[in-house]
């Protein structure tokens, strides 16, 4: 057994193996795993709460057999050909073989520049290097013949009787962040003023207050917080409730970039914005304090609709099952406590339900396919040849119920990518990040609930918000903004990164790689300094691409043929 992860619920599965005969020469889960291998063969996906990657040769069988996880926590990667496959956590150590071929693979490189689209599936941005979908189990024998299946899906999750959602949610909450407590090391939280790591850090508190031996040990919290965003209320409302201590880094916007390239190192492909860095330096603090397992809430967004954008996909299903009166009475309710006009909301989600109608016909959609790909290849920026290799997307119009816009959001975009970041920016420090949010069983629990325990008039997370009730402090539990971790990058580049950003464009390296129009970029950066424009984002990909092709030295990352 090779094996990246953790099971949770081990111990559990260790009291069932032994009663079935088998006995254990060692105390952790991943003897566990094996057992149940030998003891269930696939099967035992389904009886795993954790996140792994792992592969197990089968001599028995003369085959190998290898997993990712529900939601693909963990990194796998693999490089077949006919003669040989390879698999690695790390797409550095494929290239670094001696048997990979490949190099940069220009159609999501594309993708990424022109359209700053990162999307963590199957293809990488290394042509030939895959990784199984979430959920997915394969099996490969000596010769080579190849198996794929998908162990679990959430358009497959069994129906739930749902009575009291509240009380459900949060026994479950409470038992998922129980099981991600068990470790041999100190359990820390990052921790922000958002209602996710809050009530993480809240529950931890409680279950830790149970225990001797954990109390006889302070909680740690560990901070980030740009001055311009501040969330310092609601962070020491939080730290007197639970009486951790708190770590707080504040690094200057060059500090962080010059960061970048460590970064990027590990991760071996661009990140999605300035926050992979601010994460990068969380771990580290985490690490330097002697912490090396912490819980965060990853995945509470897309699994409970944590983002703003939630809300119109919302009304809009309203409107098309024909509750036009449900509609406008949500969104008058949203609209009383962010502000904006209720009835620009109301003939918005309207307009939409019209437009997604429209994309049903053939004539329509393949117009609005063509228009997005002129938009992209006029792009003044890039060489045409990079632009040929861009292939547009026009996001799916469909009559879609919010549960299969969420769907999208955990097995699509955005939760992989962020799964990707979290990973690489913690084990680059030896830190294990655990998210009791993306338990299997709570999942498939928010799942079966209606939209309205998602979303109800001005809040997000109904269903964690009322499970929290008198379990965090008030002032985060109705707080109806979100922040998290961000950065003022618009800023950063007007002022603190302008010159280095100057600095690398003027360089022979970007003057030779062949697919920037360098003048055009300084041209919108200066734009950009005299606040015309706000094209930070932009500016960001363009230097973690450059960085990231100067740490390929020995591939080729020239003007793509």
């Amino acid at each position: 057994l090779v094996f990246n992860g953790a099971i949770y619920n081990y111990v559990e599965l260790r009291r069932d193996l032994q009663s079935l005969g088998h006995t254990f020469r060692s105390t952790g889960d991943t003897e566990v795993l094996l057992r149940a291998y030998q003891q269930w063969g696939p099967d035992c996906l389904q009886k795993l709460n954790g996140m792994w990657a792992f592969l197990i040769y089968d001599r028995q069988r003369g085959r190998v057999f290898g997993s990712r996880d529900r939601f693909g926590v963990k990194p796998f990667f693999y490089y077949r050909t006919n003669r040989y496959a390879l698999f690695a956590s790390e797409i550095k150590a494929i290239r670094a073989s001696g048997l990979y071929q490949g190099g940069v693979n220009w159609k999501v490189a594309s993708k990424f520049l022109l359209q700053g689209e990162l999307n963590d599936d199957e293809e990488r941005f290394f042509t030939d290097i895959h990784q199984p979908p979430p959920g997915t189990a394969f099996e490969v024998d000596i010769e080579g013949h190849w198996k794929q299946w998908r162990f679990w899906s959430l358009s497959a999750i069994p129906s739930i009787d749902c009575k009291d959602p509240v009380q459900s949610f949060g026994e479950l909450f409470e038992d998922s962040v129980r099981l991600r407590m068990r470790s041999d090391q100190p359990v820390g939280v990052t921790l922000s003023g958002g209602l996710d790591s809050t009530s993480i850090i809240c529950m931890l508190a409680k279950l830790r207050g149970e225990s001797e031996h954990e109390k006889a040990t302070a909680l740690q919290a560990f901070s980030f917080m740009a001055k311009e965003f501040d969330e310092s209320a609601y962070i020491a409302d939080t730290l007197i409730q639970t009486q951790a201590t708190s770590h707080r880094f504040q690094e200057s916007p060059r500090e962080l970039w010059d960061k970048m390239a460590t970064v990027l190192w590990f991760h071996d492909e661009p990140v999605h914005s300035f926050n992979a860095i601010v994460g990068f330096d969380l771990m580290r603090l985490a690490a330097t304090n002697g912490i090396r397992v912490v819980l965060c809430g990853q995945g509470a967004d897309e699994v409970i609709a944590g983002y703003s954008s939630y809300f119109p996909d919302y009304w809009q299903m309203l409107i098309r099952q024909g509750r036009f009166g449900d509609a406008w009475n949500e969104i008058q309710l949203y609209t009383s406590a962010h502000g904006g006009s209720a009835w620009k909301c109301f003939l918005s989600s309207l307009g939409k339900v019209g437009i997604t109608a429209l994309h049903h016909i053939p004539a329509y959609h393949s117009l609005s396919v063509w228009k997005n790909q002129r938009k992209y290849q006029g792009n003044t920026w890039f060489s045409p040849e990079l632009c040929r290799y861009f292939e547009s997307e026009v996001p799916e119009y469909l009559d879609l119920s919010l549960n299969a816009v969420q769907m999208q959001s955990v097995e699509r975009a955005p939760l992989p990518l962020y799964l990707r970041i979290e990973d690489r920016n913690s084990m680059a420090h030896s830190v294990e990040t655990r998210l009791p949010f993306l338990d299997y069983r709570l999942v498939s629990l928010v799942f079966n609930m209606t939209a309205d325990w998602k979303l109800r008039g001005p809040w997000s997370k109904f269903v964690l918000r009322e499970a929290m009730r008198q379990r965090i402090p008030e002032s985060v539990r109705t707080r109806v903004d979100k922040m998290g971790f961000p950065v003022p990058d618009q800023k950063w580049f007007a002022h603190d990164l302008y010159e280095p950003m100057q600095d690398l464009l003027a360089s022979q390296a970007v003057r030779e790689r062949g697919i920037y129009n360098v003048s055009a970029i300084a041209h919108d950066l200066q734009r950009h300094r005299d606040g015309h424009a706000d094209i930070a984002r932009r500016l960001f990909n363009v230097a973690q691409f450059e960085t990231l092709s100067n740490l390929l030295k020995g591939d080729s990352v020239q003007r793509p043929a």
